[in-house]
């Protein structure tokens, strides 16, 4: 029994079908094994294609032709008490042990011990398969990060539910009032505290959601012999905002036309961008913070009007934020990656979306190639009998 495990052979499907439902070896015993990095999968999968050829379990047969599936490979060995089949799932592998031999002293230690000691005997075609399969790097789509944290914002700040004039509580004109006042102004100003400081990063993310795209879109679609240069592309990034997006055309490949920079979908982002860059430099500018005048004689202060307590405290940062403004300046943002998308042809196009709303895609490290490499989500099963 020492060498069990490496003196089982690779049998064919219908081989597989007439054991297990003929013969019904399943009834004699099964057991179920759970390993995971012990036998790191891609090694695992490369000896076990050395030793016994193409991968020749039932579900190999099933699988769909993607990376969307529960099993993504399987093989299914004779033993000389039953069967053996291993199977690669999304979070480890599973090894069925089907037959009298699953009640046998032999372990999953003893398997992984085994298996490990061959791998010197098949490590030449185990070198040449690893270097036939295809190395791809993941990396986070930082669209779809910005994205996902601007949408989980902008909820956040529906439930709160802004009603300036609504929310106003009157300013007290006795000391009757004072108590209620107070109690009243407590649970507003924490509510609006709370939209200003959501509305502040809005508007400072907005305009970086919108760079992330064009960004994502030179990433992707960019020249070959441009993004092959480093020095090259790296200066493309570098470039101002609107110059980027102005030369999308001539730079990447995908676009039925240049972009009008002068089309209102442009020029509302262009100033959104502006007035963030106001925003986070702390550019001083009175035009663009002022809130209101007032008269001094001498040091006496005279105001022009009278305003309440909520104008002289939230109200101030309410306006400097545009909080009221926050959700047009996400249609702006959407309309400029609509327009830049419709100037794309409509295969392009489609495939962009795609790649748009997956947090996760796939750099292929010879090719080049850039894809979605998961399904958005992904499952755990056991297969039990």
């Amino acid at each position: 029994m020492n060498n069990y495990y490496l003196n089982m052979k690779a049998l064919h499907p219908a081989d597989v079908v007439r054991l297990l439902y003929e013969e019904k070896v399943h009834k004699e015993g099964v057991a179920i094994w759970e390993i995971y990095n012990e036998l790191k999968p891609v090694d695992l999968y490369c000896y076990l294609y050395s030793k016994y050829g193409p991968p020749n379990g039932l579900q190999t047969i099933f699988r769909s032709d993607d990376s969307d599936n529960l099993i993504h490979w399987q093989w299914t060995l004779y033993a000389q008490d039953g069967l053996v089949s291993f199977q690669g799932h999304n979070f480890g592998t599973e090894i069925h042990l089907i037959g009298p031999h699953s009640k046998s002293n032999l372990g999953q230690d003893d398997l992984i011990y085994k298996i490990k000691t061959d791998f010197s005997s098949y490590g030449k075609n185990m070198s040449l398969i690893r270097k036939s399969i295809e190395k791809w790097t993941q990396f986070i789509n930082p669209f779809q990060r910005i994205e996902s944290i601007v949408v989980n914002q902008f909820v956040k700040l529906n439930d709160l539910n802004i009603q300036p004039e609504k929310d106003r509580v009157p300013h007290p004109k006795n000391t009757i009032e004072v108590e209620e006042f107070r109690d009243r102004w407590a649970a507003v100003s924490k509510k609006y505290k709370e939209v200003i400081g959501i509305s502040f990063g809005l508007r400072s993310m907005l305009p970086v959601l919108a760079e992330s795209f064009v960004n994502l879109i030179l990433f992707i679609l960019y020249k070959p012999d441009v993004k092959s240069n480093k020095r090259l592309f790296q200066n493309a990034l570098r470039q101002p905002i609107d110059i980027r997006v102005q030369s999308l055309h001539m730079t990447c490949l995908g676009f039925e036309g240049a972009i009008d920079y002068q089309a209102d979908a442009c020029k509302a982002f262009h100033t959104l961008m502006n007035e963030r860059n106001d925003l986070l430099h702390g550019n001083v500018e009175v035009s663009k913070l002022r809130y209101g005048e007032v008269y001094f004689n001498g040091k006496v202060l005279l105001f022009i009007e009278y305003g309440d307590f909520r104008e002289k405290s939230i109200g101030r940062s309410l306006a400097a934020v545009k909080a009221e403004s926050i959700f047009a300046y996400w249609v702006v943002v959407n309309s400029f990656i609509q327009y830049i998308l419709s100037r794309m042809d409509e295969n392009v196009s489609t495939n962009i979306k795609y790649m748009m709303s997956k947090y996760d895609l796939g750099l292929n490290n010879e090719s080049g190639r850039i894809g979605v490499l998961f399904p958005s989500q992904m499952v755990d099963f056991r297969l039990g009998w």
